[in-house]
C-alpha cells in the first residue's frame, strides 16, 4: 500500500511543455507514472510527449478521467492552476512552483481547506513518489526502493540522501512526501504522519526538517500517540541564531523553530533523533528490530 498515490494515478501536468514541464513530465513517464495528459492554454488539439494537450484542466479530466495534477506553471500563475484543478475536481493536486507570494498561498490553502474537496501538495516542493508506482514531481526515480518505511520531508536535497543511504542498506520506502519550503504549505508534517500511521504497509517513519517554522514541533503531538518508530533528522543546527536559512520557511522567532526545539520535542515524543544523514539508516535497524 501507499499513501496519496499509487499505480492507480492518473496524472495530467499543468505546464508540461514548458522546460521544465517537460523535462521531468518525460522522466515520469519513463518511470512509469500514468501521465494522462498535458495542460497548456493555446497548445489544446495538439499533442506533446504522445500525450493530448488541452487548453483547460476541465477539458483535460473530462476526457481522461485523471484523479492527480502536477503543476510546473510560473508562480504569478500558479495559485489560479491550483483552484482550476480544484474546480475540475481533481482529489490531489502537487505544486512544484516556488516564489509564490505569501498572500497568494493563504488565499489558496484557506479556499482548499474549506471546501475539503482537493488537497494540495507544496509548492516549492520535490513531489511525491511511491516506488515502483507512481512518481509525481522532480525526484530522481532511481534512488527509490519499494519497502516498509514513509518519508516525509521539507527539503529535496536531503531526502535525495538520506534515501539513498536508506536503500542502499536496505530500507526501502512506502511513500515519500516533499511538503516543500515554503512558509505555507499545502500539507504539513501532521498530516502526512497521520497518513503513514494509518497506512498498515508502512512500519516505520522518517521525518525529515529544518529550522524554521513550527510544523515539526506541532507534528510531534501525534508522534507521541504513534504505534509506529520515527526516525527524525533536523537540518540547520550549526546555523547563526537568528539567521534566515535556505527555504522561505526557514525563520526561527520567539525560541521556536529552532533546530535544538525540534530535536529536543522529537526526544521528548519518543523519536529517535540522527546527527548526520548516514545515521537514519542505523537507527532504523534499531527502531525496527
Amino acid at each position: 500500500m501507499a499513501v496519496l498515490v499509487d499505480r492507480s494515478t492518473k496524472v495530467i501536468v499543468c505546464g508540461m511543455t514548458g522546460r521544465e514541464g517537460a523535462f521531468h513530465t518525460g522522466q515520469m513517464i519513463e518511470y512509469g507514472t500514468q501521465v494522462v495528459a498535458g495542460v497548456t492554454p493555446g497548445k489544446g488539439g495538439t499533442e506533446f510527449l504522445g500525450r493530448p494537450i488541452f487548453d483547460s484542466v476541465e477539458e483535460a479530466v473530462a476526457a481522461t478521467q485523471a484523479n492527480g495534477a502536477l503543476i510546473f506553471v510560473p508562480a504569478p500563475f500558479a495559485p489560479d492552476s491550483v483552484l482550476e484543478c480544484e474546480a475540475a475536481g481533481l482529489p490531489f493536486v502537487t505544486l512544484i512552483t516556488e516564489g509564490i507570494p505569501i498572500n497568494d498561498m493563504l488565499m489558496v490553502t484557506n479556499k482548499l481547506r474549506a471546501n475539503g474537496t482537493t488537497r494540495l501538495l507544496g509548492g516549492n516542493c520535490a513531489g511525491i513518489i511511491t516506488p515502483g508506482q507512481c512518481k509525481m514531481g522532480i525526484m530522481p526515480g532511481h534512488i527509490f526502493a519499494e519497502g516498509p518505511v514513509g518519508l516525509v520531508s521539507r527539503s529535496g536535497t536531503l531526502t535525495y540522501e538520506i534515501v539513498w543511504e536508506m536503500t542502499r542498506n536496505g530500507f526501502g520506502q512506502t511513500t515519500c512526501v516533499g511538503i516543500g519550503g515554503d512558509p505555507i504549505p499545502g500539507t504539513r508534517f501532521i498530516e502526512v504522519m497521520e497518513m503513514f500511521e494509518a497506512d498498515p504497509a508502512t512500519k516505520a517513519v522518517v521525518m525529515i526538517g529544518e529550522i524554521g517554522g513550527t510544523d515539526e514541533e506541532a507534528a510531534c503531538e501525534v508522534i507521541k500517540t504513534m504505534t509506529k518508530p520515527v526516525v527524525g533528522f533536523i537540518s540547520g543546527r550549526t546555523a547563526p541564531p537568528g539567521k534566515r536559512m535556505g527555504h522561505a520557511g526557514a525563520i526561527v522567532s520567539g525560541g521556536l523553530g529552532t533546530a535544538q526545539s525540534k530535536v529536543d520535542a522529537l526526544l521528548a515524543a519518543g523519536a529517535q533523533v540522527a546527527d548526520k544523514t548516514h545515521d537514519v539508516p542505523r537507527l532504523l535497524a534499531e527502531v525496527m528490530r
